[in-house]
């Protein structure tokens, strides 16, 4: 029998972990968080120091139980949970419940899971973090405090299931305000004049014009215009191209440091199009560990939520040598290249690195999925790479004098590729997809000497405009969250994920963020009535002051009291204040063709639309749109119904899906002549598996009001399971989970995976169809 337990987050941690401490431990999984604050109230008694009242989360005293079973009678019990504010909360949660000896009691901090660091930290536990954990408390408190006393307001106000977030209304805030200065924002014409020229030897080359008549030409403080492109142009055309100075000298380009998470989920963003959630799932299954043929279970990556870019001592021997025997000797640095963490960063985690680079991706490459493989490639190579030499060019800048006008050319040739062999940094796109930095590709320039005579080939004016400052992405609205210091690595995707799902924000096809008509009001709401809480400077001081907490610099009851007192004020006038958007709606400039009346923007079941104010008298309603200053406009353009494969029974024509404020129905497709119509989800489908919740119902496949399609329980609503995957008939072999569920690929493929969150079990049916599909209605 196990002398000894380790407790950790995850099933696929778990797994890890037995085939590396062998028969002396046994291992068990809290699957997550075992408590939190009531769902159902606010959970914190704010006049006994904000003392939070946590309770077991549903369905997880089992869990608990079956971990202090597995407790009873065993030497020592070692907590493993993630390194972080929130795997010491868990670590605290689970010492409570057990309620062990502190003697018997070990904290187990596994910055990457690999045998020889698993056993490390076996053999030099320490003890549980109190100031980290009241870190994460406070931070908790806090949100708690501002989403469960501000949500109310926002439903009561504009729409209920909205949601206010001590973080997430600011990150709002930023990109309301960008859409606003781009739709202030008004271009301004300019002109740029290019000379293509020869000289003596090959290639051809252009220089752009930097001066005329002894006036820089920048194009910001001073913008050519069309009359004075076109004098330069007739200045010159019959003028001597001159050269006057040569300046070369040899530019280096240092690498990037190692990835800490704000960076990982960039570059992931930018290089493979995953957004921060995708990137963080797939980096935690990789950290967790990933089965390796006959080496079993195996962490390859380091733990990835960190802002710093330390490295350890045996990391940077390791990938120093394997710089050596793969690129030689001369791409090597005398020294290994360190890097300065943030000012915030917490230096105690290390960057995010192979735990081997023994394990390149060619190795691995037949155990990974595609992503796992895509994402492990980027952090592998951008490690090696911030230990490499930096990449060596020979510049050359020369101006050429012309009459009155002085033009610049400007060369570059890569003289020693450094770093840039292994890895390059990606690049973010302006609105028009066109890079924002110079390519680093060679721009090559003949031999040229002061006084060189060149033959002028073609003088080309050219019309631009000014172009306003891009929208975000969900990877450069992260940076600049970061730059800002609001949000820690926990907290970036979730940040992404509340707005993009509360409908404050959506993505265009570019992945460029657009905040909605929703996300202006309930911003533009927040900070009439809380201006120094939902603000920039506020929150990034307030990260600040959790920091220290973590440090034991600063009490967190004490930080409670001093936001909670002018908090609660601006709670109170706001809920006197604030203006009634659901009742009135909000108001546009339009007028109602129907009866005159004024049009305001109403939200209901299906979005957003026009509603003339003298409702219910008159019921005109209108689609909207917004243009490029952001006005409100009616839509010209009305949705073209969605055909359905059924026909009406009144007159045999097809039926379309069409909506009401009831929801969805078909309607048939020659009204107004016709007036059939029929319910959605009249039949639901039998799948033939019975419900794993309950055991009596079998389950059917429906569509919810929004027409997605999911699997409910027959007995609905004496059981309430549901499924947004199909669910199989068989029990997860890891965790074992009741069932598994059908998650059909891109490429045509079926995984068969647990639903059990924190389980990593999935298996891959190559080539099976997608059993899953939506069939037409």
């Amino acid at each position: 029998m196990a002398k000894n337990l380790i407790i950790v987050e995850s099933p696929a941690k778990a797994k890890t972990l037995k085939r590396f401490l062998g028969s002396n431990f046994q291992v068990a999984p809290s699957v997550g968080h075992v408590m939190d604050l009531p769902k159902s109230q606010l959970g914190v008694d704010i006049d006994h120091d904000f003392k939070p009242e946590y309770h077991v989360i549903p369905g997880k005293a089992k869990v608990i139980t079956d971990i202090k079973k597995a407790a009873s009678g065993k030497e020592r019990v070692y907590l493993a949970t993630d390194p972080d504010r929130e795997g010491e909360a868990i670590a605290w949660h689970i010492a409570e419940k057990l309620d062990l000896p502190a003697e018997k009691l070990g904290r187990v901090l596994l910055h990457e899971i690999t045998a020889a660091a698993v056993k490390e930290a076996v053999a030099n536990p320490t003890t549980l973090n109190h100031h980290l954990y009241e870190a994460q408390q406070a931070r908790r408190v806090l949100d708690r405090l501002v989403g469960y006393q501000i949500s109310p307001l926002l439903w009561e106000k504009v729409k209920r299931g909205l949601s206010a977030g001590r973080v997430q209304s600011v990150a709002l805030r930023i990109v309301v305000e960008r859409e606003r200065e781009r739709e202030a924002f008004r271009a301004e014409e300019y002109w740029t004049v290019d000379a293509t020229l020869e000289a003596q030897d090959p290639p051809l080359f252009k220089a752009g014009l930097y001066s005329f008549r002894g006036q820089r030409i920048d194009n910001k403080d001073y913008k050519l215009s069309r009359d004075v492109a076109y004098s330069v142009v007739e200045s010159c055309r019959d003028a001597v191209f001159q050269v006057q100075s040569v300046d070369s000298k040899e530019v280096r380009r240092n690498p990037a440091p190692p990835f800490i998470t704000s960076r990982l989920q960039q570059e992931a963003a930018r290089k493979l199009r995953f957004s921060p959630s995708r990137t963080m799932k797939i980096a935690q299954r990789l950290y967790e560990g990933v089965g390796l043929g006959d080496e079993g279970p195996t962490g390859l990556i380091t733990y990835m939520r960190t802002d710093s870019p330390r490295v350890s001592e045996q990391a940077l021997e390791s990938v120093r040598e394997y710089i050596g025997q793969r690129y030689g000797a001369r791409y090597l640095p005398e020294k290994p290249n360190i890097y300065r963490a943030a000012k915030s960063a917490q230096e105690a985690h290390e960057a995010i690195r192979p735990t081997s680079v023994a394990r390149d991706p060619e190795s691995v490459a037949p155990y990974l999925e595609r992503d796992e493989l895509a994402l492990y490639t980027l952090i592998f190579n951008r490690f090696v790479a911030s230990q490499m030499r930096p990449a060596v060019y020979d510049r050359t800048v020369a101006d050429i004098a012309a009459e009155q006008a002085i033009f610049r050319a400007t060369g570059q040739v890569l003289k020693f590729d450094g770093f840039v062999r292994a890895y390059t940094e990606g690049q973010d796109d302006g609105e028009n997809g066109a890079a924002a930095k110079k390519s680093d590709a060679d721009e090559r320039l003949p031999a040229l000497a002061p006084g060189d005579t060149l033959k002028l080939l073609e003088l080309a004016p050219e019309q631009h405009f000014t172009q306003p400052p891009p929208r975000f992405t969900q990877a450069t609205l992260i940076k600049e969250l970061e730059e800002k210091g609001i949000g820690r690595p926990s907290t970036y995707a979730s940040i992404m994920t509340s707005i993009l799902d509360r409908s404050y924000v959506e993505e265009d096809e570019s992945k460029r963020l657009h905040p909605t008509t929703l996300g202006r009001t309930v911003s533009d709401l927040l900070i009439g009535s809380f201006p120094d809480i939902i603000e920039t400077s506020f929150t990034a001081s307030l990260e600040e002051k959790l920091d220290q907490v973590e440090e034991g610099r600063e009490n967190w009851v004490e930080i409670l009291r001093r936001f909670y007192g002018p908090f609660s004020k601006r709670l109170g006038d706001a809920k006197k204040k604030m203006p009634n958007i659901k009742r009135a709606g909000l108001k546009t400039d339009i007028k109602c063709e129907v009866d005159g009346g004024e049009m305001v923007i109403k939200w209901g079941r299906n979005g957003e639309f026009l509603a003339c104010a003298n409702y219910p008298k008159c019921r005109n309603t209108k689609q909207f749109v917004r243009d490029d200053q952001g006005n409100v406009v009616v839509s010209q353009e009305e949705k073209a119904p969605e055909l359905s494969q059924e026909v009406c029974d009144k007159c045999g024509k097809p039926m379309v899906l069409r909506r009401s404020r009831f929801g969805a129905f078909l309607g048939c497709s020659g009204y107004p002549e016709c007036d059939g119509i029929k319910k959605l989800g009249s039949k639901p489908l039998d799948i033939g598996v019975k419900c794993p919740e309950c055991g009596e119902g079998n389950l059917l496949q429906r569509r919810s009001r929004r027409q997605k399609l999911f699997y409910g329980c027959s007995r609905y609503p004496a059981c309430k399971f549901a499924s947004w995957d199909k669910p199989v008939a068989q029990r997860c072999p890891t965790c074992g989970a009741a069932y598994l569920v059908e998650k059909p690929q891109k490429d045509g493929a079926l995984v068969i995976a647990c639903a059990q969150q924190g389980c990593g079990y999935k298996t891959r049916v190559e080539g099976a169809p997608s059993v899953s599909a939506n069939p037409a209605v």
